[in-house]
């Protein structure tokens, strides 16, 4: 089991980066990001956290091809790469609908999955190659080329995706993993590696070789109590973009959701919040002391198949921005990032 720190770039940079030099001296898998305009911009911060890190690997998750034009992506990619010595890699998706909206870009209409495996195409294509001739449904180029060379041999690139079946199928059929998002349940995991499977098998692809990856909402704090209210700040935000279907497979009933996710979409944070039971946040978390958390990844990931758990890390910096509520009890990213390293990594040795 690989571990990762998710992180919303919205803490001081500062503070960003001297939490993503711990990461990397406590042996974190990679760091990402998400590629959204509510937040700093990553590249921007990896570019500055490359020079001072060894190890860890860094990238988008996710990155949306409906507002990140795929041959800027690459060369995004490629000069992180060389700027990080073979460290970065991507997860891609068609993007946040809610983010979408405020673009005016609705999602009905745009075939998301058929764009995102042709923008999937595109960046491996110029990666690999350095330049693209192609005529496609939603992109097309002549002849076009970049300098912007990657330094490994192969840069990951995955497909981030929520719903199912078919974007299971197309990550493990033409991209290199999944980063499934928001999801907790053996259930929902079991689903998504039994699609996963379809679409490797298909490439004729041993499904243990790609990155099954799991990004979930996460608080821990030897004050398990703490970390759970951590998480309820934040668990109907990110259920808002949750599919029906998806809330199922994680044992939620929509209708149970409906009026937490209906006053955080009308902008009331604070009855959101109120609204989002403390069952539910057990249900749409991994949350509570690093035990409680080390409990939950191996009964409801790893025994699923997920091989790599991307943590989300919940803190009080974050949940004060998004919600403006102060929980001085909640541990910041950093001492969580320890926790984990501490409590949870050894018992995945």
């Amino acid at each position: 089991m690989k571990f990762s720190y998710a992180m919303l770039p919205d803490h001081p940079l500062d503070e960003a980066l001297t939490t993503i030099e711990l990461a990397d001296d406590l042996g974190f898998y990679a760091c990402y990001a998400t590629d959204e305009t509510w937040h700093k911009d990553l590249w921007v911060l990896f570019a500055a956290a490359a020079s001072r890190t060894n190890s860890i690997r860094f990238g988008p998750s996710v990155s949306p091809v409906l507002l990140r034009e795929p041959s800027h992506l690459a060369q995004a990619l490629a000069t992180l790469d060389e700027l990080s010595g073979g460290r970065a890699e991507a997860a891609l998706s068609c993007g946040n609908a809610g983010l979408l909206e405020q673009y005016r870009i609705p999602l009905k209409g745009q075939k998301p999955l058929s764009r995102t495996k042709e923008a999937l195409h595109v960046v491996r294509t110029l990666l690999d190659e350095g330049t693209i001739t192609f005529d496609g449904e939603f992109f097309s180029y002549d002849g076009l080329f970049t300098f912007a060379r990657p330094v490994q041999e192969r840069l990951p690139l995955k497909l981030g995706a929520m719903r199912g079946p078919l974007s299971f199928e197309a990550a493990g059929e033409f991209s290199d993993g999944c980063h499934h998002a928001l999801s907790y349940t053996r259930e929902a995991y079991e689903y998504m590696v039994r699609h996963l499977t379809i679409g490797a098998e298909r490439a004729g692809k041993d499904v243990s070789s790609l990155d099954i990856g799991a990004w979930v909402v996460f608080a821990t704090s030897m004050d398990g109590d703490a970390a759970r209210e951590a998480a309820r700040s934040m668990v109907g935000i990110y259920a808002s973009a949750m599919p029906d279907d998806q809330l199922r497979r994680n044992g939620v009933d929509p209708e149970e959701l409906r009026p937490a996710i209906e006053a955080i979409r009308a902008g009331d944070l604070a009855r959101g919040i109120e609204l989002t039971s403390p069952e539910v946040t057990e249900r749409l978390s991994v949350s509570g002391t690093p035990a409680e958390c080390a409990e939950k990844i191996k009964t409801q990931l790893a025994a699923a198949g997920v091989n790599h758990t991307i943590c989300a890390v919940t803190d009080r910096t974050l949940v004060r921005a998004f919600t403006g509520r102060h929980l001085p009890q909640v541990p910041g990213a950093a001492e969580q990032l320890r926790l984990i390293h501490d409590h949870i990594m050894p018992a995945f040795a």
